[in-house]
């Protein structure tokens, strides 16, 4: 009897536990302590709680201190929104009924910024509204780290050590002949996720989250670091950096500064802010579904991209080209199919509010790989990655003592791809020559050339010459006002070039083309010259 009982008051003793454990954990949960805020009337200081404590001046909204545990992480300038708003901000604060978050706005009359945290999170979330572009013509949030702290840096804009500029104000050379930049090294938007800086014992990491309102679509890449005196930690959500659409305002983000002690953080969960009452903030959003794609080619990545003047977003597609996105704002996208990085299809798609839209099973219509060639060098891809020095454009400048040699190059089709050269430079590596053999009954006939780019500087086009005769010369592409290839990326607009050779140019056996650049400008050096980036160039049927 006694061990009954003795059991039965075990049982008992073990459920009054458990239901202490369920109330302790609910009442922590839905009830977090609240985060401490202190206005001084000229700083607002911020502390969550779980080791970071920071600063916002009132007088303009830079953050000017950012502690974690006791560590300064902010350099001693501020960390802003654009190049900081100056006296013409308004900053204000307020804190949640339960008082377990705050949110800051800094705001002028055509931007507002917010700064928000929780009770227990070592995180500075953030938003950016805009209803016109700033003045210096790009929207970006920099955080301005403490360099003798924040040490562990990307190495391709690790700009310490360096021996000077090679390139304008923000390319710099080594003795070694190697070169790093804030250009160099960065992601594109489809892969923006998180990324950071450490020091011992000490992270700080951006959280890139919506791009659904920067510009430039799935392949577009942007300023994330900078490491010279100072360790700089960006947020590009649009600039004049080879800008292939037009601006688009309203509610940038969120995203997010995350403090560490050194570890990479997870994606954070920006669903909570929706509580907030966010200028532009949409709440009520649809989906799309694809149900696939015939005529995908084997060996390439699709990318399924949807973009109109108030959004844009993309989805890898699957295997057989199903994909779905959600959560996008209302309206009426142009949906592209991206083979590589190549549009190979388009069609427009209505997104409702609260609906899904189903798009049918599709057939890839314009994709130039399909054309039967007599040669074909590189891929119909939207990229030069498989071309000589073609995986080096977006980690260093092209006279990189690391590349080897740009050329002048002569190719024979068939050969190693990566002999033929990614860029043709007028300045540096011009001409290009292609030797191939035609047999006789290729020679009697006509056949079409073509020369795909994916971006070109100082409307820089090919003069092409076969077999010593001249084909006429075309009119410049439509690219973006940018350097492009020498700041870290390819991407400008897809173009190709193309003529109807005559069979009378050609003739049997070896035959020869050259390619030289054209502009009607001049050129700044050698690197600064005019030219583009190939995607592919080949002899049709």
């Amino acid at each position: 009897m006694t061990r009954h009982w003795a059991k039965k008051g075990l049982s008992m003793l073990l459920l009054i536990v458990m239901a202490a454990s369920v109330f302790a954990f609910t009442t922590s949960t839905s009830n977090a302590a609240a985060i401490q805020v202190t206005d001084s009337g000229s700083r607002i200081e911020v502390n969550t709680g779980s080791g970071l404590v920071y600063i916002v001046n009132k007088a303009n909204g830079d953050i000017i201190s950012a502690k974690l545990n006791g560590t300064e992480l902010n350099s001693s300038r501020g960390s802003h929104i654009s190049s900081g708003l100056g006296s013409s901000a308004n900053v204000t604060w307020s804190k949640s009924s339960s008082g377990s978050t705050v949110l800051i706005t800094v705001s002028t009359s055509t931007l507002t910024h917010y700064y928000a945290s929780r009770s227990g999170e070592n995180m500075i979330y953030m938003a950016t509204h805009i209803t016109a572009q700033p003045s210096i013509g790009e929207l970006r949030y920099i955080f301005r780290g403490n360099g003798s702290v924040l040490t562990g840096v990307p190495v391709n804009s690790n700009l310490r050590g360096n021996t000077g500029f090679i390139e304008s104000e923000d390319v710099f050379g080594f003795a070694n002949g190697q070169s790093a930049s804030k250009y160099y090294g960065n992601d594109q938007a489809k892969d923006l996720s998180v990324r950071g800086v450490t020091g011992n014992g000490v992270g700080v990491f951006m959280a890139y989250g919506n791009r659904e309102k920067s510009s430039g679509g799935p392949f577009f890449r942007d300023i994330q670091f900078q490491s010279g005196s100072e360790t700089e930690v960006y947020n590009y959500m649009n600039s004049r950096h080879a800008q292939t659409e037009n601006w688009r305002l309203g509610l940038h983000g969120p995203y997010a500064l995350i403090f560490t002690t050194g570890g990479t953080p997870p994606v954070p969960d920006f669903g909570w802010m929706s509580e907030l009452n966010l200028k532009g903030w949409v709440a009520s959003r649809g989906n799309v579904v694809l149900n696939g794609l015939s005529g995908m080619e084997t060996g390439f990545e699709y990318t399924i991209g949807f973009a109109n003047s108030n959004a844009q977003y993309w989805v890898n597609a699957s295997s057989s080209g199903a994909a779905t996105k959600n959560d996008m704002i209302p309206g009426t996208y142009t949906m592209t199919v991206y083979k590589g990085e190549l549009a190979v299809y388009t069609e427009n798609v209505n997104v409702n509010a609260a609906q899904t839209t189903t798009v049918n099973t599709r057939a890839i219509t314009n994709d130039p790989g399909k054309a039967s060639s007599i040669w074909r060098i590189g891929n119909w891809d939207g990229t030069p990655r498989e071309f000589l020095n073609g995986q080096t454009i977006p980690v260093r400048h092209p006279s990189d003592s690391r590349n080897p040699s740009w050329g002048p190059v002569t190719y024979v089709p068939g050969s190693a791809t990566n002999r033929f050269p990614a860029i043709q430079f007028r300045g540096e590596n011009s001409p290009t020559t292609v030797n191939f053999n035609l047999n006789a009954t290729q020679s009697a006939s006509s056949h079409v050339l073509n020369i795909g780019i994916t971006a070109a500087y100082n409307n820089g086009r090919p003069s092409v010459a076969i077999n010593g005769r001249t084909l006429s010369n075309p009119a410049p592409s439509s690219q973006p006002d940018s350097r492009s290839f020498t700041i870290g990326t390819y991407r400008g607009n897809n173009t190709t070039f193309s003529w109807n050779i005559p069979a009378s140019y050609f003739v049997n056996g070896p035959n020869t083309i050259t390619i030289t650049p054209i502009s009607g400008s001049s050129d700044l050096g050698n690197w600064l010259s005019a030219g583009w980036v190939y995607d592919c160039v080949e002899l049709l049927n």
